[in-house]
This record gives C-alpha cells, sequence and structure tokens, in this order.
C-alpha cells in the first residue's frame, strides 16, 4: 500500500521525532495572495521603504503566513485524523522571514493523554521551523485530539506536559530600529505609552469568510486536512459541511485589529490560543482586543500582551466574552493570546 492515511493516537510515542515533508519556498506572490485573503494593512508587512526604515532589507512575510506554513507541513503527520485542534501556547518568533526563505518543520511528541471514552487520545506536540540555512525561526506546543484506530488498542504511554502561561518578554530579540517609526505611514498616532492594561479595543469592521477563499488559503500552506476541503464526507460528518481551518480565523482577527493596533505591527510570540466554536463559509467574522500586560524592551519600543477575541455574526461593541463559569458563548470562535511589538514615545 502506498498511499498514506495518517497517524492515529496509537501511532505515537513520547519523544517521537518528525521530519515532515515538501520544504516550502516563500515568495513575493505568496505574500501578495496572502494580503488578497486577508486585506492585512499593516505597513512594517506592506512596503519595503517602510521596512527599511526599521532596519531591514525588506519587507518580512508576515509572521502568520510563516506560522501557517510551518503548521500545515506537520498535519498529514498529526492532524489528518484530527477531532478538533485544541489550543496553541509556548509560540516564539524568533527571527524575521523574507521572501527567498525556504521553510521546512519538525515535530517531537512531548505529550499523549488518552480519552475516557477510549475511541480518542489528545497528542502534544512542539513543533520548529527552519530556514534554508538551518536556522530556527519558529516554534510552537500545540496539542490536537486524534481519533484512534483501534479502540480496544492499549495505550501504555500518558504525560500531560507542563506548559508555561505565556512567553517570557526577556526572550524577546528585535531587529528592528523603531527610533524612525514613521505614524503617518503605518496609519495610527498610537504608541506603546498610549495602551493601558485592562484596555479594550473593538476593532469595529467585520470580514465575511467565502467558501473559495477559505480553501484557497489552506490550500497555500499545504494543510491538506479533509475537514476543510471534502464535502463528499464532511457532508455526513458531524457538522455536514467543510469547517473553515481556525488559521485563517486568526489571520482574519489579526488583519481586523488593525483599526485599533495599526502600529502592532509585529508578532513576537503566542502565549496560548483556542478555537472556541467553528467557523463556516458565509459566517461574517468581528473581533475585539484586550491589553493584558504591557513591558518595556528598548527605549524604542515594548510590547503588549493582547487577547484577540473573533465573533461569528456578532458584532463587539458589548465584548462578548465567556461568563462566570467559564463558558463561551457560540458566537464566539477564538480567543487568542500573543505578545505584539510597537515603537515607543521617545
Amino acid at each position: 500500500m502506498k498511499t498514506v492515511s495518517g497517524n492515529y493516537f496509537e501511532d505515537f510515542r513520547l519523544g517521537q521525532k518528525l521530519v515532515h515533508a515538501t520544504p516550502r519556498t516563500l515568495t513575493e506572490g505568496d505574500a501578495a495572495l496572502y494580503m488578497a485573503l486577508y486585506g492585512s494593512r499593516f505597513a512594517l508587512q506592506s512596503a519595503d521603504e517602510f521596512a527599511g526604515q526599521l532596519g531591514l532589507p525588506c519587507s518580512p512575510l508576515d509572521d502568520l503566513l510563516v506560522f501557517h506554513v510551518v503548521f500545515g507541513k506537520t498535519v498529514p503527520d498529526v492532524s489528518l485524523n484530527a477531532v478538533a485542534n485544541l489550543g496553541y501556547a509556548e509560540g516564539k518568533f524568533l527571527k524575521p522571514v523574507f521572501p527567498g526563505a525556504t521553510l521546512k518543520a519538525v515535530s517531537e511528541v512531548i505529550g499523549l493523554k488518552e480519552n475516557s471514552n477510549k475511541q480518542t487520545g489528545v497528542v502534544y506536540v512542539r513543533t520548529e521551523g527552519f530556514d534554508e540555512t538551518g536556522e530556527k525561526v519558529l516554534s510552537y506546543v500545540r496539542w490536537v485530539m486524534v481519533r484512534k484506530r483501534d479502540g480496544n488498542a492499549v495505550i501504555s504511554e500518558s504525560l500531560v506536559p507542563k506548559l508555561a502561561n505565556a512567553v517570557s518578554p526577556d526572550s524577546f530579540a528585535s531587529d528592528m530600529d523603531f527610533s524612525k517609526f514613521d505614524t503617518a505611514a503605518s496609519g495610527s498616532p498610537h504608541l506603546w505609552d498610549d495602551y493601558a492594561i485592562g484596555e479594550k479595543i473593538d476593532h469595529v469592521d467585520g470580514m465575511t469568510v467565502e467558501e473559495a477563499e477559505h480553501m484557497m488559503a489552506t490550500r497555500l500552506y499545504q494543510n491538506t486536512a479533509r475537514v476543510h476541503f471534502n464535502q463528499y464526507t464532511e457532508g455526513k460528518g458531524r457538522f455536514g459541511k467543510r469547517l473553515v481551518y481556525g488559521g485563517h480565523v486568526i489571520s482574519i482577527a489579526r488583519a481586523l485589529s488593525f483599526n485599533g493596533l495599526a502600529n502592532a505591527v509585529k508578532i513576537a510570540a503566542i502565549n496560548g490560543g483556542r478555537h472556541v466554536n467553528p467557523l463556516f463559509s458565509g459566517d461574517t467574522v468581528f473581533a475585539w482586543s484586550q491589553v493584558l500586560d504591557k513591558t518595556e524592551i528598548r527605549k524604542d519600543c515594548g510590547a503588549l500582551r493582547l487577547r484577540l477575541v473573533a465573533t461569528k455574526n456578532l458584532p463587539c461593541a458589548e465584548f462578548p466574552d465567556k461568563n462566570a463559569e467559564g463558558q463561551y458563548p457560540e458566537n464566539v470562535i477564538l480567543d487568542f493570546d500573543y505578545w505584539a511589538v510597537l515603537p515607543r514615545r521617545i
């Protein structure tokens, strides 16, 4: 048998190394298509001149484009037989990635926990993305619920890894000089100094998801999960239709966050994230952010810890959120915690 059906829960072992197939060279065409899909307006990823003023040779690729491409490589080995992608932690963007770079990915299984129904289990992996020089550009942990091939298979290994609640801002390394940051070009006068811990920002705008666009985006990342493409099988499944890739939601919400956070031009780390409810074609995504924390990096820049919440078919003027019992309303689809770098007032 020459075809691949993907790994089931009983195929994973603690410490197992997965070297993922298909290196991917990213070009300016990928950057343009990414912008066409999401309409992101952050100046750093839009103009070589702007990036040059910050000391970079040209505009870097969007951080989330890099994340999605590395993520996509892991799907055939980690989550082809997944029931759900459950969460993210300890994500670190370690260096800018520019057009022409070739990305590869390797994962290590760091945790396994069989579910009580004996039909599924949760697999924890740490994935690292490398460029063509072998230098690490990205590292993150994710955990995913995976089907068992045989419900009677005995699982002898069990470990839930202890993960950090947040990435330490001490680890942030900035390759940019923010002293010449042009707020007229970036589209906002609001700098790191202007945001307060606890502040909430309604990003106001909404974006309706089109069937062709979410499938095109997922193909861009070479994500092969059937749940996003195969209506023949998914029409008979739990939802009766194709599910939008969770990363598509993250990118839409991040693009919407420009209105209110235009100078948050660089994602430094992903502290955590959950896809709370599913999203489907025809739904409209809205987003709001909350400042959870802030820290100085240098005299010219600082970092905001931001909570980005996305909803479907529900504007965010009243900041819809989980209740006292920790339950989310069905319209909340994403709860994403990340650090972003902004210029400071000098």
